[in-house]
């Protein structure tokens, strides 16, 4: 599966959306991965499955605490990205080295429309999950430095992205704040304890990007929505609110992402808004330009992509992202 992330150069994919206010600021495994205790002892028995407790930022976005090189890190859950990333100016401190050029692992990879290189952590631990030698995009995360320390937080290091969260068989709970993932590659079935009763179950669409993409409508037209975990909220592309003649209204919030110029915000109020069979009445959005950001002529497709399902939704509406069976639950 990691050969599968690594052999290609994804052209849309690391985002992170970062808030701040009153603006937006912008593994290879040998066998079943080792599992050690903090003490460093190897575990007598091997679980299967393990829930790592997240954090909600204030900037609305889930961070998880994890060690790379034996240091300990923080990073951001990034469903929409296809690729675990480290900042720039934190690969020295951890000591990750550059990758060597080989069939299965790329030397850099482009991202949004620009090149960053990657490196090799030694190790990354999440919990009793020791991943060895993972590569991990370098990529300015300054803005988001920026915003955390308007906000007095600690910065994150690091984005940990689908080239983990699908091998794992990942269930992201936004609303309880946990990280479910398979600890033993052997191991049948989900994770165990899940009680979906209630809930509405959406079937996400995997791009070859790797994005995770849901159905909706929007004021009854019909369109694709990326499940964004680091979008701090819910954004549609502005072309696709003025072709649907919806209101706009200016904003004081800007936004970034990774390898992109800040940008400014404006908010719309979609009367009809659902998301698989989940309805919602006149929900607030923010209106960007999403050019550069959904690429591969997604946004003019049939249905088009009109923009990212964020966090704010995915809190409020109790989402659950099942990276196993692909799919989202949503519910009131």
């Amino acid at each position: 599966m990691k050969t599968l992330f690594w052999s290609q150069r994804f052209g849309a994919a690391v985002l992170v959306l970062l808030l701040a206010t009153p603006a937006l600021a912008a593994p290879r495994k040998a066998g079943p991965p080792p599992v050690r205790h903090p003490s460093g002892q190897r575990a007598a028995v091997q679980p299967q499955f393990q829930a790592l407790p997240l954090e909600r930022s204030r900037q609305n976005h889930l961070l998880v605490r994890a060690v790379i090189n034996g240091k300990p890190a923080l990073l951001g859950v990034d469903t929409g990205a296809p690729v675990s990333a480290i900042s720039l100016h934190r690969v020295k401190y951890f000591g990750l080295t550059p990758a060597l050029a080989n069939a299965e692992i790329p030397t850099r990879l482009r991202i949004n429309g620009r090149y960053n290189g990657v490196a090799i952590a030694r190790s990354l631990q999440l919990g009793l999950l020791n991943l060895i030698d993972e590569p991990m995009v370098a990529v300015d995360l300054a803005s988001s430095s920026r915003a955390a320390k308007m906000m007095n937080e600690q910065p994150i290091d690091g984005i940990l992205g689908a080239d983990i969260l699908f091998p794992t068989e990942a269930v992201l709970d936004c609303r309880a704040q946990v990280l479910i993932l398979k600890i033993d590659p052997q191991a049948q079935g989900g994770a165990p304890g899940l009680n979906y009763s209630g809930f509405s179950e959406v079937p996400m669409h995997v791009s070859s990007g790797y994005n995770l993409y849901v159905d909706g409508t929007l004021n009854g037209k019909r369109a694709k929505l990326m499940v964004d975990t680091g979008a701090y909220g819910t954004l549609l592309h502005q072309k696709f609110v003025r072709n649907m003649r919806i209101p706009v209204r200016n904003s004081a919030f800007t936004s970034s992402g990774v390898n992109l110029k800040q940008r400014g915000v404006q908010l719309a109020t979609i009367s009809r808004f659902s998301v698989g069979s989940l309805d919602m009445r006149s929900k607030e959005v923010g209106v960007i330009d999403l050019e550069g950001l959904v690429r591969g002529g997604l946004l003019n497709g049939s249905p088009p992509v009109a923009g990212l399902l964020g966090s704010e939704i995915l809190q409020r509406y109790n989402g659950i992202i099942d990276f196993g069976t692909r799919t989202l639950y949503l519910k009131r």
